[in-house]
């Protein structure tokens, strides 16, 4: 049995290139693996989107399982925010310098220059030790790369010797780089430069920050200190970039952690009947962040001075053309833990909890459940917590190809039922969905030496959803 798990996995590791061309998804899913064009995870992390023309492209921090050392920002497009086009590594991991081997690359903004009209990114670059911090840039004529880096932004002859950064683009075209801390520097006509700093230090901590506007209003939103664990994103508000700011709590229910994620931009889509607002948030998973780190996009209610996700949407829609966000009907089929059609291998637990759900759990190593299916989708949920690990998930066409295959992020630090996998859609067909243990779970420390994460290596399921 254990060559034979092995094997499975290490065969499931492999980028399926001859996969079949997969449907289209029709939803923004939260806290799942996404997958491209190829059904290859979509690597995108400390992101944001800008749009041009009818096309959203999306920049984020490729990754890797083994270190944090940076891979390369990546550059996806879609027509919908639903389905995500690898385009190509937008900047790659230089041959030496600050952003060459064994360097930090992290938070990347792109911006499009009105003056000039050459896109600029920037990003945090650093060493591995997180002491070699600034806020550095490169440039390209086109939006998808490739970039040219040109090493740190000045301000007064000296690099912003700042961590964690993000940009914000104001209506009359001026651009803004913001910081840790809240201090925000305004970009020069060319973006290449910084010409003032508008803003001091708001608060300690603040870091992933993150603004939109509204109404003539600015908030400024940013998340505490806890290395990669979620927390309670906050913000402010001002009716001027120069402040003063304004404290106005969080923008989630206390104790959901955000959704569990943390805050890394905001996409204002504008419609013809609205003008929606979208919340990009991360889910890191230490150490896989390559393979199990996910996305948490939600739709922001906003009113006054009031900013907030309210509730979770697993899923949501939003019109393009009017700007209207929508919770699609659940058509799937709900098959539950306990059912027949689910066959089980290795030592389980069978049990309901306090809050009547029932839950199925394993910390086996030898453990897996599958289940044959027919149709185009296939998802399941977990009782995530603290004592859990990592799954592997692995979906097959009647002859054994597989076709799909993520690795899950079982772990909460807030026990919680959640969707942890949905694959992409399929050629309607038979099909067969085999979820096993690794034995590993997510843990890492902090530069004060604290220790987060899992205490276990449990999986879990609860029910399955098949389309």
């Amino acid at each position: 049995m254990k060559k034979t798990v092995f094997w499975i996995i290490f065969l499931a590791n492999i980028i399926i290139s001859s996969a079949q061309k997969l449907e289209r998804m029709d939803a923004v899913y939260s806290g799942v693996p996404w997958f491209d064009q190829n059904g290859n995870i979509v690597s995108a992390h400390g992101a944001c989107v800008v749009k041009e023309k009818e096309t959203f492209y999306l920049f984020g921090e490729a990754h890797s399982d083994d270190s944090n050392a940076f891979a390369g920002f990546n550059c996806y497009s879609s027509k919908d925010l639903y389905n995500w086009r690898f385009e190509n590594i937008a900047l790659p991991v230089q041959k030496e310098g600050k952003l060459g081997p064994n360097r930090v690359g992290e938070r990347i903004k792109v911006m499009k220059c009105p003056k000039t009209a050459e896109y600029v990114m920037y990003m945090h670059a650093d060493s591995l030790t997180y002491k070699d911090q600034f806020v550095g840039y490169a440039v390209s004529k086109n939006i998808e790369g490739p970039y040219t880096f040109k090493g740190p932004l000045l301000f007064e002859g000296k690099p912003i010797k700042k961590w964690d950064m993000g940009t914000f683009q104001d209506d009359d075209g001026s651009g803004y780089i913001l910081v840790h801390g809240g201090e925000i520097y305004k970009l020069s006509d060319d973006y290449k430069s910084v010409t003032e700093k508008v803003n001091e230090n708001i608060t300690t901590g603040f870091e992933s920050p993150t603004m939109l506007k509204k109404d003539n209003l600015y908030y400024f939103i940013g998340s505490h200190l806890t290395s990669w664990e979620r927390n309670d994103n906050y913000y402010y508000t001002s009716n001027s970039i120069k402040g003063p700011w304004e404290s106005r709590g969080l923008i989630a229910p206390e104790g959901t952690l955000t959704w569990n994620s943390q805050s890394t931009f905001v996409l204002p889509v504008q419609g013809s009947k609205t003008k929606s607002y979208i919340f990009m948030g991360d889910r890191w998973s230490f150490p896989k962040q390559a393979s199990s780190a996910t996305y948490v996009w939600q739709p922001l209610t906003i009113s006054g001075t009031s900013l907030k996700i309210p509730e979770y949407k697993e899923s949501w829609q939003i019109d393009l053309q009017t700007g209207i966000v929508a919770v699609p009907k659940n058509a799937d089929k709900i098959v539950k833990n306990t059912d027949s059609k689910i066959k089980y291998s290795g030592k389980w637990n069978h049990a309901v909890k306090e809050n009547r759900i029932s839950e199925s759990k394993s910390d086996d190593k030898e453990a897996s459940f599958s289940i044959q299916f027919k149709g185009q989708q296939i998802g399941f949920s977990s009782f995530v917590g603290r004592e859990n690990g990592y799954a592997k998930v692995v979906v097959t066409d009647e002859k054994g190809k597989i076709v799909n295959s993520a690795t899950v992020d079982m772990y909460s630090k807030n026990a919680m039922e959640a969707t942890v996998y949905k694959s992409p859609v399929l050629k309607k067909d038979n099909y067969t969905l085999t979820v096993y243990g690794t034995g590993e779970r997510p843990n890492w420390s902090d530069k004060r030496k604290s220790n987060y994460g899992s205490t276990g290596n449990y999986i879990s399921v609860t029910q399955i959803a098949i389309r």
